[in-house]
């Protein structure tokens, strides 16, 4: 996007709405809504199969087809998400990591096609094509977890599409570097800042080190890196943060790496504000959040973001309708079009408060940046578990602020009296909910793809691909090859799956602490866990499973390093499995109680087949407790159906929570209250 000289009023930013769901046939009806309200870039979910590189039919994408974003299994899929809009004059951001390589290419599948449907020329097509793949691997392992293959191999994709987006699609960003969920898992600012500038470093290094393209145009490839930020409600230090952001790269790449170029060197950014500091309490306190955080991203001219989505006011509650997600996107052409906030510069320039709190935020980012280098970089810290480590205390430290009331949450741990909601009125359709026939209508889609295509072609292009992935060739190519055969998603992924294999990251659990977090209500907690594991005659044992795809961990995280200590033995496996693996440890591990954590809406199926399937193994003493972002309808439906306890996020106290699972096991053992 251009940037105007000064005096000049500045451009407004790109306006999008992060969506999708149920499928493509859906989610394009959506674009084409939003667009027409004055939307100006489109923001792409996927659902987790689809991130994660499963097909809808594979028995870890049970209950998670269409709940997040939408699910994309070929080429099919990707032609009808965008029909009838032209990708040549889209700006469209994808969502997307793992898996990046393989939705990049088959959307540039589907704009050739285009091209040669108008008569024009494939390469001009493709030099027209702007927006941004996600790509950032590393922050997978640290919070999101949709990460499928090791941290080498997986830095291996992101190279090669970088190296290929700059020759081939020159306005795309192969990658962005994604702080926004580094904030979500309790990172500060300074950490914020420094574990992203790592893993910049580690892809521009590896770029330049695979010898793809030649030294003289490295600036393109540093002009093409871009960084996806979350904004929270501190919006003064939020700002001072993304100027801190600025001051580094231009650093770093003007000395690391010798970029002559300003404008390569310019930091590109586009933002989410804090989808976590969002409330199920009092949800309408949300809009003022999301206002103030958007403010924090754009009343800096100079530290501006270029693109810009907001959540909805609704989403701690579930997933946001239509009318929600244009609420969202009117907050922003207010601010752009009705204020005067564009017409000045830099309001903030000279200023010591400002500069000092940026100078803090770069000093201390600065020192981080040199201790991850030395572990060996960013790849190196996460193999370690020491960046894991460090986002799990920092949430933990956060948690214990919040529930000590050090930190005011408006509505959850102070002002908690309400009036009725009207927008919570009752018979209101408060969230969307998908339809339970959308997974089974895209199974069976699915499978009647595969049965009509040409399966030689397919066989013959999964092929190349294997044996691309064995050499040092760019994968893209023959990534390509592979959409325009009619390959599916979970059949390019586990191709790749054969020569790389699969990863389980540190879940940081273990080296995690909670300092401060002892107290009178912890330590009576702690004698109950003790008292019942004397009446049992054993230690108190809890199994924290994350069942399905969903790989948000850091609830289940904190749910375990709290559950440590009050005293519980605790096992966690880490993130997506199977409600089958899930029982089975449960068994051989003799846990008192398993605890499930789940906030990708699949609830209603892996959860009934946990409990299911302890009670096929004859497990009847062993209950089953569950958190996460679950609609009161379903809550009450889950009890129905044999789960003890339903925890939401209004349910903030983590040792109450904690003393709520001492009882459930001791009831369930028949035990009375001493």
């Amino acid at each position: 996007m251009p940037y105007p000289s000064d005096r000049e009023r500045d451009r407004p930013w790109v306006m999008r709405t992060y969506a999708g769901h149920s499928s493509a046939a859906a989610s394009n009806a959506l674009y084409r809504r939003n667009l027409a309200k004055g939307q100006t870039g489109l923001s792409v979910a996927f659902d987790l199969p689809t991130q994660t590189g499963y097909d809808p039919d594979h028995e870890l994408s049970r209950g998670e087809v269409g709940k997040v974003g939408v699910p994309i299994s070929h080429i099919g899929d990707m032609r009808q998400l965008f029909d009838g809009i032209p990708l040549a004059e889209a700006n469209t951001s994808m969502t997307i990591n793992a898996t990046a390589m393989w939705l990049l290419a088959l959307y540039v599948s589907v704009a050739e096609e285009q091209a040669e449907e108008k008569g024009l020329d494939r390469d001009e097509m493709l030099a027209k094509l702007a927006g941004t793949t996600q790509n950032d691997i590393i922050k997978e392992y640290l919070s999101r977890g949709t990460y499928v293959f090791p941290p080498g191999p997986s830095l291996r994709l992101i190279t090669d599409m970088v190296a290929w987006a700059v020759q081939h699609v020159p306005k795309w960003n192969p990658i962005n570097i994604c702080s926004y969920h580094l904030q979500e898992v309790g990172a500060s600012p300074v950490q914020e800042v420094a574990y992203a500038m790592c893993t910049a470093i580690s892809v521009l290094d590896a770029v330049r080190d695979s010898g793809q393209l030649p030294d003289d145009r490295f600036g393109e490839v540093v002009g093409r890196i871009s960084f996806f930020v979350n904004a929270g409600v501190r919006f003064i230090e939020e700002m001072c943060k993304m100027r801190a952001f600025g001051v580094l790269w231009e650093e770093i790449t003007r000395d690391r790496y010798g970029i002559e170029n300003p404008k390569q060197r310019r930091f590109r950014y586009g933002v989410q504000v804090n989808s976590l500091g969002l409330t199920e309490q009092q949800p309408e306190n949300n809009v003022q959040r999301i206002v103030l955080e958007m403010l924090a991203v754009s009343l800096s001219r100079n530290a501006r973001a270029r693109a810009i989505q907001l959540p909805a006011w609704n989403e701690a509650l579930g997933l946001p309708r239509p009318w929600d997600q244009q609420w969202a996107l009117r907050m922003q052409q207010v601010l752009a079009y009705e204020t005067d906030l564009l017409e000045y510069e830099d309001l903030f320039d000279g200023s010591p408060v400002i500069q000092a709190k940026v100078d803090e935020i770069v000093n201390g980012a600065r020192a981080e940046i040199d201790r991850v280098q030395a572990m060996g970089g960013a790849v190196a810290a996460v193999e370690s578990g020491y960046m894991k480590s460090q986002m799990v205390s920092s949430l933990a430290e956060r948690r214990r602020r919040v529930e000590a009331g050090e930190d005011v949450v408006v509505g959850l741990n102070k002002f908690d009296t309400t009036e009725p909601s009207p927008l919570q009125a009752e018979g209101a359709k408060a969230i969307e909910t998908i339809d339970p026939r959308v997974e089974r209508e895209a199974s069976e889609a699915v499978r009647a793809w595969r049965a009509n295509r040409d399966a030689s072609t397919v066989d013959e292009s999964l092929r190349g691909l294997r044996e691309a992935a064995k050499t040092g060739a760019n994968l893209v190519t023959a990534t390509v090859s592979c959409a325009r055969a009619g390959v599916t998603t979970g059949e390019w992924a586990s191709a790749l799956r054969e020569v790389f294999g699969e990863y389980r990251a540190p879940t940081g659990v273990s080296g995690a602490s909670a300092a401060g977090a002892a107290g009178a209500a912890l330590a009576g907690v702690r004698e109950r866990v003790a008292k019942a594991g004397e009446d049992l005659g054993e230690r108190l044992r809890i199994l924290v499973g994350k069942p399905g795809l969903d790989g948000h961990s850091n609830g289940a995280e904190q749910v375990a390093v709290r559950a440590r200590d009050v005293g519980f033995e605790v096992v966690y496996q880490g993130i997506r499995l199977t409600p089958s693996q899930i029982v089975a440890a449960a068994v051989q591990e003799g846990v008192h109680v398993v605890g499930l954590s789940v906030l990708s809406g699949s609830h209603l199926e892996v959860v009934p087949a946990v409990v299911e399937g302890l009670k096929a193994a004859g497990v009847t003493d062993v209950p089953v407790v569950l958190g996460g972002i679950i609609p009161p309808s379903d809550a009450a439906e889950l009890l129905k159906r044999g789960v003890a306890r339903v925890f939401t996020p209004k349910d903030y106290e983590l040792t109450e929570i904690m003393d709520e699972i001492v009882t459930v096991i001791r009831k369930a053992h028949g035990l009375t209250e001493s």
